[in-house]
């Protein structure tokens, strides 16, 4: 009906304040977990690309926008999982992943409350969110080859594990200024 782009938006802004505020908490509280930095960003791809999916739909967005977001979010969660299988927390999430959802979210705010006017504008803001996550994804890439590098050179010099924030008894100050980085977590031996 006529208020079904604000229905829609608000429920969309309802989620997107909710995870804003369950990452607060968990910061504030230290209830992180490798298990959250997992499902927290799997349920918020999997929200935006709900919203692209039916803003697309609703032919607000071409269909090609939630397509290639699928392709890129689905290969770099395939290599997320293929790096948690050999470290025993995961890295946070960066400025240009960062950057690249609130892109996202501009634009399906837009085209959900201005769907008529809006076209052009939420068509650069979603190529805009694309460029940011090509480079997220590459950044993420050469993030992941790192830790899986000092991974395997900390097997070599007989280290189990190896903090990535700081250098611990049993870890290589050579090794975390090498690979880790500024990462953040813990490499495991696997």
């Amino acid at each position: 009906g006529e208020y079904a782009s604000l229905y829609a938006f608000g429920i969309f802004a309802l989620a997107g304040f909710s995870d804003v505020l369950d990452g607060y908490i968990a910061r504030k509280y230290n209830m992180v977990t490798k298990l959250g930095r997992i499902i927290d960003p799997l349920a918020d791809k999997l929200m935006v690309l709900a919203a692209l999916v039916c803003t697309s739909v609703a032919r607000r967005i071409h269909p090609v926008f939630p397509v290639v977001y699928f392709i890129k979010e689905g290969w770099q969660g395939i290599q997320a999982f293929r790096l948690a299988d050999r470290i025993s927390d995961m890295p946070p999430a960066n400025f240009w992943g960062k950057g690249a959802t609130f892109l996202y979210y501009v634009a399906i705010t837009i085209a959900m409350l201005f769907p008529s006017e809006s076209n052009t504008a939420v068509f650069i803001v979603l190529c805009a969110a694309i460029a940011f996550s090509v480079v997220a994804y590459f950044t993420y890439r050469a993030r992941g080859k790192r830790l899986v590098d000092a991974v395997d050179k900390a097997k070599e010099s007989g280290i189990a594990e190896l903090p990535l924030g700081g250098v611990s008894t049993r870890s290589s100050p050579q090794i975390l200024y090498d690979y880790g980085k500024g990462a953040s977590g813990t490499f495991r031996d696997g």
